[in-house]
């Protein structure tokens, strides 16, 4: 190789290493506009029927609105942790809901896809298949998985969006409602705006019964998020100051669960009680008692 190839070589490497970084740096910035406090709306309206059964009933269009503080807890090169709380009742005294969790990985290769039955299959996904993606992993209000998806960010034409599909459990409003379908297959797009962010989503109502899938139902899921001043989330961020550490040691004992890298089944509940219930209760506060417990609803 003579020195001119060697050159260009060298030239081109070095632009395309300084292009990744700074494609990389967007996509951080652009995670991390999603944190901070938010006026929520909440939109679902269910949009196409496909089922044959003549008794199907649609489900309700449902609105609701709310303040939602997004803390991020773990900032690092390759991973960005958003833990969301629900602020509600009087303003002056308000009530805190711990909500859900949003982990973002990049180029992440272990996944845990929903299968239905309260079941998440273990997989690892190849390098060239999750390069420069980032995975965002969903987890439900105790800590558990709920849906997680790899999609590359990106930033064009003055916009910052991520998109992904992915199966999920029944979200709360349905699953206590609806037993005609199993598996939600989410169509994801997170997108940053002027005044904060919007989660744009086209789901399936899918009912999957000895691997044979039926999609009974589409649904149309949009809520924004408008960032407003942060001291009107204070009493969220107190909160949080009080209890990070307890919520340090469940995700401590559920990253043992997830490091196993096996399929993943959990029990509803341990004597009549859901795994959520305990863990939000002022008497469950020593590692060793969380641990048990959430041990507890893991099927051997």
């Amino acid at each position: 190789m003579n020195k001119t190839v060697l050159l260009v070589a060298i030239t081109v490497l070095t632009s395309c290493t300084i292009f990744s970084q700074s494609k990389k740096k967007k996509d951080r910035n652009a995670i991390k506009e999603m944190s901070g406090c938010f006026e929520v709306t909440f939109n679902f309206a269910e949009t196409f029927k496909y089922t044959k059964n003549a008794n199907y009933t649609p489900s309700k269009t449902k609105m609701d609105k709310g303040l939602e503080w997004a803390q991020v807890i773990v900032d690092e090169n390759n991973k960005i942790s958003i833990q969301h709380l629900l602020q509600v009742g009087n303003p002056t005294n308000p009530h805190i809901v711990k909500h859900w969790r949003q982990d973002w990985l990049y180029q992440n290769q272990n996944f845990y896809t929903y299968t239905g039955n309260n079941t998440w299959n273990y997989s690892k996904k190849s390098k060239k298949e999750v390069k420069n993606q980032w995975t965002q992993k969903v987890y439900q209000v105790d800590d558990s998985p709920r849906y997680e998806g790899s999609g590359t960010w990106v930033h064009v034409d003055g916009k910052s969006y991520w998109e992904n599909t992915t199966n999920a459990p029944l979200p709360r409003r349905e699953y206590t409602q609806r037993s005609d379908y199993n598996i939600t297959s989410r169509g994801n797009r997170h997108e940053i705006t002027n005044d904060g962010w919007v989660h744009d989503q086209n789901n399936d109502k899918v009912l999957r019964v000895n691997n044979k899938e039926e999609i009974i139902a589409k649904e149309k899921g949009y809520n924004t998020y408008v960032k407003v001043a942060d001291s009107k989330c204070k009493a969220s961020q107190e909160w949080w100051n009080e209890n990070a550490q307890k919520w340090q040691l469940v995700r401590n004992k559920w990253d043992a669960i997830y490091s196993r890298n096996n399929n993943l089944t959990l029990k509803n509940k341990v004597n009549n009680k859901m795994l959520y219930k305990y863990l939000f209760s002022d008497e469950i506060t020593k590692e060793n008692e969380m641990d048990e417990i959430i041990e507890s609803f893991v099927k051997k």
